[in-house]
């Protein structure tokens, strides 16, 4: 092998390495040591770091314990992109949970954590907002249990003895050790949030968490659109321009064919560009939050219904669709399919959970828009349609189960 030629495979390899460590930091902002890809990330930080700032404004803090991508949403009324099965109690207990934490010593066990969390549900300002928490209530023990896998997940909390199962059935308990520098990192805003108590709504407040200082001169703002439309990009499964305001429109439509290219190039992803809007298409699907097609029940009946408001939109009737037709359809295919979908979907009323699982999903992919009692089919939905199925029965097994969904969507 030639000197140019080691030199050509080392450039390549280089750039693979820095593609796969771009695509973990989007997939995991918040990495720490255990993950398959950290290593290349330490190797590579100082590109990552220039790139992600000069891209998309994000900063890329990389320690020996962790790495630290502070991402900003686009969109802060974005309720798609939350933690699986999490609701607002639960988002209230773990705000509890990460305040107790902070002041604990290096080690806490599950129970020692409920009893805190207890303490600091009396305060009067929570109480007033009609947020309790005791143990005495199996619903809320699963709350607990709940936020105690997440923080396990984010790597906050590492399990050191016990499990989580044993203390819901109370029967034992679960010993963690608390990452301090990961619970430091976990928290992502422009101010601290002491400095907001009390100023605004709560949705005033939290705006103004993530936002940065107002851009001043023609470049800084051109700059701005920039990250902003980079961030909506690689975040959102699409970018429509009916949903940008005149000044983002008028620069997305210049500058979306050299920003997506840019883009894509880096994160090994596909530009796609259309009439409506544009989308970064990941053909391996590591960066989507939820996968379309995919197997089991559910799946089958969100691609069902896409393939039924993808036909309306191919038809010229873009119209929203009332509920109630959504949940015939798939009543209707409930019979249908009753051979390989779920028991429980023969039962009265189950079409209405099918409905919402669909829906929810769809929403995330941004394929439809809620409206009220209706949803409104969005223009990329017409991308999916419903080939002829190949049951075999060497699959039903896999038909009958369901993946787990993921936290949210990308």
């Amino acid at each position: 092998m030639t000197e140019a030629a080691i030199v050509d495979a080392r450039t390549r390899e280089i750039a693979e390495e820095r593609q796969r460590a771009l695509r973990a930091l989007l997939a995991r902002p918040l990495m720490t040591g255990g993950h398959p890809a950290f290593a290349l990330v330490r190797r590579h930080a100082d590109h990552l770091r220039e790139w992600f700032a000069r891209e998309c404004g994000w900063t890329l803090r990389v320690e020996r314990s962790h790495a630290r991508l502070a991402k900003r949403a686009a969109d802060h009324h974005d309720a798609t992109r939350g933690a699986a099965g999490f609701q607002r109690s639960r988002y209230v207990l773990l705000c509890l949970a990460l305040a107790v934490l902070e002041r604990h010593d290096i080690q806490i066990t599950l129970k020692n954590l409920g009893e805190a969390l207890m303490e600091e549900a009396q305060d009067p300002a929570l109480a007033a907002s009609g947020f309790e928490f005791a143990l005495d209530r199996q619903s809320q023990r699963s709350d607990l249990v709940e936020v105690c896998r997440l923080l396990l997940e984010l790597g906050v909390l590492e399990r050191i003895a016990g499990d989580e199962a044993a203390y819901l059935n109370q029967s034992g308990d679960a010993l963690y050790d608390i990452r301090r520098p990961v619970l430091a990192a976990l928290l992502v805003s422009a101010r601290g949030p002491s400095a907001l108590a009390g100023a605004g709504t709560s949705a005033e407040r939290l705006a103004a968490l993530s936002a940065g200082a107002t851009p001043q001169g023609d470049a800084a703002r051109r700059t701005a659109l920039r990250h902003h439309l980079s961030r909506r990009l690689l975040d959102d499964p699409v970018v429509y321009l009916a949903e940008l305001d005149h000044e983002e429109a008028a620069y997305f439509a210049s500058q979306r064919g050299p920003m997506g290219h840019r883009l894509a190039q880096a994160g090994g992803l596909d530009a796609e560009h259309r009439a409506e809007g544009s989308a970064l298409v990941d053909a391996a699907g590591d960066l989507t939050d939820v996968a379309l097609p995919q197997q089991g029940t559910n799946a089958h009946a969100t691609l069902l219904l896409a393939e039924f408001l993808a036909e309306r939109v191919r038809a010229g009737t873009r119209t929203a669709v009332p509920m109630a037709e959504v949940e015939a359809l798939l009543r209707q295919a409930a019979r249908e399919h009753r051979k390989y979908w779920r028991k429980d979907t023969q039962e009265p009323g189950a079409e209405r959970e099918l409905a919402a699982i669909a829906c929810g999903r769809l929403a995330a992919l941004r394929l439809l828009a809620r409206q009220g009692d209706s949803v409104l089919p969005l223009p990329a939905v017409c991308r999916f349609k419903l080939g002829e199925a190949d049951l075999r029965p060497a699959r039903q097994a896999d038909l009958l189960g369901d993946a787990p969904d993921a936290a949210g969507a990308a």
